[in-house]
């Protein structure tokens, strides 16, 4: 019986596990003790719950920043229609968080957008709504890569805390098996 499944891969940097099925078999293999075995196992699941939580904050930042590049991508289509008719654009936006100022925007042939790190940059409106789009699509593509990795990081510390089960168990058996015997 093999001590564990095949090989395990890894997804962007994070290790796969293995299961584990014959435990003797393993803890020979790897040239640990139980206790040892155990400590590098928790470790292991410790690291996958860091990842975790990184992986997460960046789940949620994309889901914030989508709907945001939505509103963006809407308002520059919006003036690309009015654009050339005369009529005038008449929105709210946030000037701080929870004040909103409202402004009319006349006929206007481009738009400023924010780059990041202080960085804003003129476009023209065809310009401003393709790279909307293409920060859309981006910002959907990671979320869906995202969602993969969070998924293949969940079965990895499944299969690490049924490997730290059944290695913990196997300990208690054969502590007993031993008592058991030294009893008769």
């Amino acid at each position: 019986m093999a001590s564990s499944s095949p090989a395990p891969y890894e997804r962007r940097g994070i290790p796969g596990a293995s299961f584990v099925e014959d435990v003797q078999s393993y803890l020979a293999h790897s040239g640990l003790d139980v206790n040892s075995s155990l400590a590098f196992l928790q470790e292991r699941l410790q690291q996958y719950k860091i990842v975790e939580m990184k992986l997460l904050a960046q789940q949620r930042d994309l889901q914030a920043k989508i709907p945001d590049i939505g509103k963006c991508l809407d308002i520059a289509a919006t003036l690309q229609v009015k654009k050339g008719t005369g009529e005038a654009l008449v929105a709210d936006f946030e000037v701080s968080e929870g004040i909103y100022s409202r402004t009319r925007i006349e006929d206007t042939n481009s738009v400023c957008l924010w780059l990041g790190a202080n960085v804003m940059l003129e476009y023209s409106l065809e310009e401003a709504e393709a790279l909307l789009r293409k920060n859309l699509d981006n910002a959907k593509a990671s979320l869906e890569v995202l969602a993969a990795d969070l998924q293949f990081l969940r079965d990895q510390m499944t299969i690490t805390q049924v490997t730290i089960a059944r290695v913990y168990n196997w300990d208690v058996h054969q502590r007993r098996s031993k008592q058991v015997a030294l009893e008769t």
